[in-house]
């Protein structure tokens, strides 16, 4: 069995901000999906993430999945994949090009940004995050959150200071810990996985998890007629709620290719969206 990927995505400025300092890509030739949240303000938030985006994108369009022998950071772990070591690459790359980039401009002085990035390959995928951006993955009518926040609550949390219920209601709950060009290094977190035809997963800002909740969000999904479509509602659903942030979310959904279309189909088209 061949599994292929339907994507979509969207962002949207949101009820309150002026600007939009999220950014998403996706490259369907590579199989590697972004999303992207900026910090530091117009003048660099924007520009963080659209810096993630495009360093990830553009390492996986030079070098793919690596070969083997390929040298990787040290501090990425030796028992991931090929792939799962690669994204670890791309990350470790786009931290260092926003760190940089903010140590050389006033106006961008400090900027950085949070990523969710997924990478699949055949019947496999692996998944990173730096930050509070999230994935979630929909199996068997069931949502399970795949990544943890780096932030102060979810530490809090962690260590059994705080429940998760006083997480959502924390002052403190946009404070993060960890994130791209932050410092000159960072650890992203990263996994891989076996992927089953008819699985989603949702990537998303924190403008969207912070307002539309676990069980409603596999409500909206399972709802929807398309990917498309349940990617709208979504957003349709945190600016309902407040919209207090910008607003970002990629859908996936994993699928068995025909093999008429695995002979004949041809290569994906590249896509990509800010």
């Amino acid at each position: 069995m061949a599994l292929t990927v339907e994507v979509t995505g969207k962002t949207d400025v949101g009820c309150v901000r002026k600007n939009n300092e999220d950014n998403f890509g996706y490259d369907a030739r590579t199989g590697v999906f972004i999303v992207c949240d900026g910090m530091g303000g117009a003048a660099a938030g924007e520009v963080a993430s659209q810096l993630g985006v495009e360093t990830v994108l553009n390492y996986f369009k030079d070098f793919g999945y690596g070969r083997p022998g390929s040298v990787f950071n040290d501090a990425i772990d030796g028992n991931l994949s090929q792939r799962g070591k690669a994204l670890a690459q791309s990350i470790h790359m786009a931290n260092a090009a926003i760190y940089d980039k903010g140590s050389k401009s006033m106006t961008q002085r400090g900027m950085g940004s949070t990523i969710v990035a997924v990478a699949a390959e055949g019947n496999f995928l692996s998944i990173a995050h730096v930050g509070d951006n999230r994935i979630y993955l929909i199996r068997g009518g069931e949502i399970q959150q795949l990544t943890e926040d780096h932030s102060l609550v979810m530490e809090q949390v962690r260590r059994g200071l705080i429940t998760r219920e006083q997480a959502e209601k924390s002052e403190m709950q946009n404070i993060i810990i960890r994130a791209l060009g932050s410092e000159d290094t960072v650890e992203p977190d990263v996994e891989d996985m076996v992927a089953l035809p008819g699985d989603m997963y949702v990537l998303c800002s924190d403008g969207l998890s912070k307002h539309v909740k676990d069980d409603w969000m596999l409500g909206i999904v399972m709802e929807a007629s398309t990917i498309d479509q349940a990617c709208q509602d979504l957003i349709d659903a945190a600016k309902a709620h407040g919209g207090d942030d910008n607003i970002t979310c990629v859908i996936l959904r994993v699928v068995d290719r025909p093999w008429y279309k695995r002979l004949f189909g041809g290569r994906p088209k590249w896509q990509r969206s800010f």
